[in-house]
């Protein structure tokens, strides 16, 4: 349970910090390349920590 809400609570903080960056420096290439990022890391999660 705890490692759930890890997981959670430092997805949330990479995902903020990646929305403040895209805000701050709104240029299409980097929020392609964040956008792959993202996906990268949400099917990491979803395949290694909520995994039943």
């Amino acid at each position: 349970m705890l490692n759930r809400i890890m997981t959670i609570v430092a997805l949330a903080v990479f995902l903020g910090f990646l929305g403040i960056l895209v805000w701050h420096i709104p240029r299409f290439d980097l929020g392609a390349v964040l956008a792959v990022t993202v996906a990268l890391v949400l099917w990491d999660v979803f395949t290694t920590s909520f995994d039943a």
